[in-house]
């Protein structure tokens, strides 16, 4: 694996309707020394971006290909028809695709669904964006299935859209070459599946040496006594040696705490006050 040092920045491809937003503001809490860039990117392009190592991991809509590229799931979208909000669609909660069977329905050349057979009536000609078959659909001239995300990406206040139940879904993954599987890909891979930061799959930052080492001297500096309470702790032990008995020893310490050193009962009788 490719050492976390040999990218100075992380550099995250996303498609149009991703909002990478959430994840981002983790990684800046978490990695504040490593600029995260971000890169848009159509959906189409997304997997040739990331084998030219112009980004270092991608959020991106499936199917892609899986033997260039390694991909984790995220989450599902639901898949909406968008009308004009005087449409017969707009009446309902939700439709089917038999009922827009005789619908003229936009399929443009950045369509994300892999259709085996396009829904509806086809348009004369296919728009070349899905932001150029939402000015179609404005203008009264046909409907557009798309992902939820990105009806929500191209609101219009004269358009609604509402779900449909049995069209094919988009999915949603994170995809990065496995050749180039970083620390820094690593850790973004922990962000998306929500592990915390410390977490045993995570990676910690390393500890500064300063910190190390004083953790360790203080560690060695607790077993030399301190003061009165360390003198009095290496009285007892003594004394438990010197008895032989090492219970003689706790409850003598027990009750010297309680000014009661010389009377071993009460020594044994202060212990179940102090415990309640």
């Amino acid at each position: 694996m490719t050492g976390s040092e040999a990218s100075p920045s992380f550099r995250l491809a996303y498609v149009p309707g991703v909002t990478p937003a959430k994840w981002v503001r983790i990684w800046r809490e978490r990695q504040p020394d490593v600029p995260l860039e971000l890169v848009q990117s159509a959906n189409a392009e997304t997997p040739d971006l990331l084998r030219r190592a112009e980004a270092d991991a991608g959020l991106l809509r499936l199917p892609c290909d899986r033997d260039a590229l390694s991909a984790i799931p995220l989450y599902t979208e639901t898949t909406v028809v968008v009308v004009p909000k005087d449409h017969l669609v707009a009446a309902v909660e939700e439709v089917s695709l038999a009922d827009l069977a005789d619908e003229v329905l936009f399929h443009p050349l950045d369509d994300v669904f892999d259709w085996e057979q396009p829904p509806g009536r086809p348009a004369i000609e296919r728009p070349a964006t899905t932001a150029d078959a939402i000015e179609l659909v404005a203008a009264g001239v046909g409907l557009l299935v798309v992902p939820q995300s990105l009806a929500r990406l191209h609101h219009r206040k004269d358009l609604t859209y509402r779900p449909v139940v049995d069209a094919p879904q988009s999915r949603v993954a994170l995809s990065w070459p496995e050749e180039r599987t970083t620390d820094l890909v690593e850790d973004f891979i922990g962000i998306v599946r929500g592990r915390t930061v410390n977490s045993s799959r995570g990676r910690r930052p390393e500890p500064a040496a300063g910190r190390r080492d004083g953790a360790q001297s203080g560690g060695k500096g607790q077993d030399k006594p301190r003061g009165g309470r360390g003198g009095s702790a290496t009285g007892a032990s003594r004394g438990a040696k010197g008895s032989g008995r090492s219970s003689g020893g706790a409850k003598g310490t027990g009750g010297g705490r309680r000014g009661t050193a010389g009377r071993p009962g009460g020594g044994g009788r202060g212990k179940p006050r102090g415990r309640g």
